[in-house]
């Protein structure tokens, strides 16, 4: 474990104890759970509050169904909690209820309400297993910059006697991550334990250490991009990233490349030149005519060092899996001690080689750590090589983050305290103390 002097669950008292724990269940889309693994991960952590006497509330966000332009609220089917009680009550066989609140404000519900109350005396009577309260991001509070995250807060912490955080994957500052901290003995679950201990795997690796990072923004990225440039032995791009970065350091003109990427772009590309050889180019580009699939006589591939400045192309949808096979590259991976992958290498559904390539040739590696950020890395490697993504769920030498984002963060910042609902907890700590 980090040094961080992190509250861990095993020393909590949960005898008899109401526990509100927050998970990072979002997982459900469209009213559908397409991979359980983030649910799963929980397990544990929920195993070990009930046989020591604790009783669950459960809380995650689903989706996002505040619009961020009118800051108006929907709340639907698509983004319940519903399928993951459902979920639970399957694999479990165990009766969750989720409370019914009415009180809108800007669409979403305005707090916790009372009603909730005949709940809590069903779960202390036994007659029900836990609450699951409905997806954190329906409550105005949740997200709001105003009082009303901090009321939210308060009433959530009302429900419980403990808080536990087992949301590594949730990591913005909201009511249900950070603001309830204030309020009640807050603990880190088994789960967010785990992901820091492999944090730690990412600010200290074995070298040689390869990153790969893609993704359709630079902006979401790029502070984490700079920080791997710096730390690892290679970093390797792709996605949109690589190719505002191709348009910066080559001059091509390609498709789909926003202005803003593209500042992005040509200020990492002058920033790069400092670390000579460290990025790892993948030559082989696939164009495509058209974004709605990958359509003969429509996509076709490029080797990028037979381009010309100023060569106009549509729009770069994937790396070829030639790019794999080249020389440097493979000798790259086979090399490496340590891989970090925050990556889908090609525009889904349609294509796929890049990714495919890249998590084969990683795999061939049988002596590397492999660390793979969740989200669309982890959905894509399950959706793509099955047998692959189930091997590595139980093999020592990979581990799959539940959440990908917060992986980046931790790596801008260089320490999981800058994520910080885990600062929250550990300055909760330090006061109780």
């Amino acid at each position: 474990m980090t040094e961080i002097s992190l509250p861990l669950l095993q020393n909590a008292d949960l005898k008899g104890k109401i526990v509100l724990v927050r998970v990072d269940h979002n997982v459900v889309k469209q009213g559908l759970i397409h991979d359980p693994y983030r649910i799963d991960a929980t397990l544990g952590t929920l195993y070990y509050i009930v046989s020591r006497g604790g009783k669950l509330i459960l809380m995650t966000h689903v989706g996002r169904p505040k619009d961020k332009k009118t800051g108006q609220i929907n709340i639907s089917d698509d983004t319940s909690v519903k399928p993951i009680v459902e979920y639970f009550e399957n694999k479990l066989h165990v009766k969750f209820q989720i409370p019914e609140f009415h009180q809108k404000e800007n669409g979403g519900y305005a707090g916790i309400e009372t009603s909730v109350n005949h709940l809590l005396r069903d779960l202390e009577e036994d007659k029900i297993d836990g609450i699951y309260l409905p997806n954190t991001r329906w409550f105005a509070g949740e997200e709001a910059k105003d009082d009303s995250a901090d009321r939210l807060a308060y009433q959530l912490a009302g429900l419980a006697d403990v808080f536990v955080n087992d949301a590594f994957g949730s990591w913005q500052p909201h009511a249900s991550t950070v603001g309830v901290t204030k309020y009640l003995p807050s603990y880190a679950g088994f789960l967010m334990q785990k992901e820091i201990a492999n944090l730690d795997r990412i600010f200290a690796p074995e070298d040689p250490f390869v990153a790969v990072v893609a993704g359709s923004k630079f902006d979401t990225k790029i502070d984490s991009l700079y920080t791997l440039l710096e730390k690892a032995d290679y970093l390797v791009l792709g996605g949109v990233i690589y190719n505002a970065y191709l348009a910066a350091k080559y001059g091509f003109n390609i498709k789909g490349i926003s202005d803003e990427d593209a500042a992005h772009a040509k200020r990492f590309v002058d920033y790069s030149k400092k670390f000579p050889g460290k990025l790892l180019e993948l030559p082989f580009i696939v164009e495509s005519d058209t974004l709605d699939g990958k359509i003969d006589g429509k996509y076709r591939t490029h080797d990028i060092r037979k381009l010309k400045k100023g060569t106009e192309l549509n729009y770069i949808l994937d790396v070829a899996a030639e790019s794999f096979a080249e020389k440097n590259v493979a000798d790259v991976f086979a090399s490496a001690k340590s891989v970090f992958v925050n990556a889908v290498m090609g525009f889904t559904p349609h294509f796929n080689e890049g990714t495919i390539a890249l998590d084969e040739l990683i795999d061939q590696n049988r002596s590397a750590s492999k660390l793979y950020g969740g989200g669309d890395t982890m959905q894509e490697l399950k959706r793509l090589l099955p047998g692959l993504y189930i091997m590595a769920i139980d093999n020592p030498m990979y581990y799959i983050f539940t959440g990908g984002g917060a992986v980046l963060k931790a790596i801008e910042n260089g320490t999981a305290m800058g994520l910080e609902p885990i600062n929250a907890l550990v300055k909760k700590s330090e006061q109780d103390n």
